[in-house]
């Protein structure tokens, strides 16, 4: 299978970098998967959304991303986010309290989503 390079970047730092066989993200145009030989695409993520990686082993790197953009090129993807962390890093309880709350404003609740679906996202893997 073909394989294209994948960077995901937030703000403060790189998450990941690699060389992968699909990538999937949340746009504001909805659900997109990217595989290499895609059509050149710049997409706007949308907040409080996730990103998923499949390395060319096979691994899922599943991260939750708050706004940003991507850029897809024939061989290359590359995640612009605002913020990132990867599902794993996830303190689930703070988010679903977050969510359970209902105190917190529409962006804090946004993040906190993108963070429970990330989990969630890993998990099912």
């Amino acid at each position: 299978m073909a394989d294209m390079s994948v960077d995901l970047v937030a703000v403060e730092r790189l998450l990941w970098s690699g060389r992968a066989s699909f990538v999937s993200a949340q746009t504001t145009e909805g659900q997109i998967g990217i595989m290499a030989g895609h059509e050149p695409l710049l997409g706007q993520l949308v907040e409080g959304g996730t990103v998923t990686i499949v390395d060319t082993d096979g691994q899922r790197i599943v991260a939750a991303v708050h706004g940003g953009f991507f850029s897809v090129t024939g061989d290359s993807v590359r995640v612009l986010a605002e913020t990132a962390e990867f599902a794993g890093e996830v303190d689930i309880e703070a988010a679903r309290k977050v969510l359970a709350e209902g105190t917190a404003s529409e962006e804090e609740q946004r993040v906190a989503q993108g963070r429970v679906r990330a989990v969630e996202q890993n998990t099912h893997a």
